[in-house]
């Protein structure tokens, strides 16, 4: 068995490499050629965290994968992950545990990736502006996805916490130091949307986290951080304004996402308004953008398929490069 930190995977495997792999795992679900149960979801109310279960499996590349992802927000009060997680890699000839990889990083990766996927197929080519709304542990990889995607003068971050929003901007900025993008905090969300073309909001908010009503025509919004039916960033408004929404899985975000689900129940919106999942435009099924002023919508909750078409490539690139800590 193979045993792949953080620091094995980033040897061997890059952000254009998940999204990439994003876009081959929503394509098999579309397929319908992955087994991918909907996660167990296993509430911590006491710490405001949940313990969630996710398996695949997809007979064809014979292999299957579970990932135990943690979600604890108040982590990152103590500088510890918001979603700790590894993810098992198995045989699926044999049946035994082939590979364990620091599922942390895996999560992070193939949801950043899910983002930068949605804006490569949806978004305006000469996008320039982008924002980020939230800077926990999931924001990173998003900001990543995005200036790998889009060549971008500027990303403008905003956090409820100035201090570090300050923090995550400067890093990020070292960081992501091989692109030209600027990396900027700002103190409120309307400074951070103002004519951006690109928006992706990232947090466990209840309430949304900015103006539906101040985003600009052309812009496409990813949501990625409502994953329970309380949680509710996207403002309703930009659902009623959008010209296209896309999700990463219908059946996954109809499941659990307060984002579409609450404006749902209360009538904003209705099932007719859903164009469909990335898969389908990957397929040539649905359409992707058809003019530069087309509001677009995605919508991502994570499907158990990206963790195991990530996992499976990362494992194959270390074999191949003799990364790693085989465990007897």
């Amino acid at each position: 068995m193979l045993l792949l930190s953080e620091k094995d995977i980033r040897k061997v495997y890059t952000m254009k490499d998940a999204v990439e792999a994003d876009k081959k795992a929503f394509k098999l679900v579309v397929d319908e050629k992955a087994d991918a149960p909907l996660r167990t979801n296993i509430q911590a109310p006491k710490y405001d965290g949940c313990f969630l279960f996710m398996p695949a499996y997809v007979e064809d590349m014979d292999i299957a994968s579970l990932k135990i992802v943690n979600i604890f927000p108040r982590n990152i009060d103590n500088g510890k992950p918001s979603a700790p997680a590894q993810v098992l890699l198995i045989d699926g000839k044999t049946g035994e545990v082939i590979a364990i990889l620091d599922g942390t990083y895996v999560t992070k990766l193939r949801t950043g990736a899910a983002s930068g996927a949605a804006f490569d197929l949806l978004a305006r080519k000469n996008c320039k502006i982008g924002a980020l709304i939230g800077t926990g542990g999931q924001a990173e990889t998003q900001l990543e996805a995005m200036v790998n995607v889009r060549d971008l003068d500027e990303v403008r971050v905003f956090d409820l916490n100035y201090d570090r929003t300050v923090e995550f901007a400067e890093r990020m900025q070292e960081y992501l130091k091989d692109f030209s993008t600027k990396i900027v905090a700002v103190r409120t969300s309307d400074e951070a949307v103002d004519n951006a073309d690109l928006l992706i909001t990232v947090t466990p908010s209840t309430k949304p986290v900015f103006d539906g009503n101040k985003i600009k025509e052309g812009a496409t919004v990813s949501c990625v951080g409502a994953y329970q039916h309380h949680m509710q960033e996207m403002d309703p408004v930009i659902l009623e304004r959008a010209s296209k929404i896309y999700f990463d899985s219908k059946e996954a975000v109809l499941s659990e996402s307060g984002d579409i689900l609450i404006p749902l129940e209360e009538g904003i919106i209705t099932e007719e308004d859903f164009t469909g999942d990335l898969g389908d435009v990957i397929n040539g099924k649905i359409k992707a953008r058809e003019n530069d002023d087309e509001i677009i919508v995605f919508e991502t909750v994570g499907v158990a398929t990206q963790d195991l078409v990530a996992a499976y490539e990362i494992y194959k690139k270390a074999l191949e490069n003799n990364v790693g800590t085989v465990w007897e």
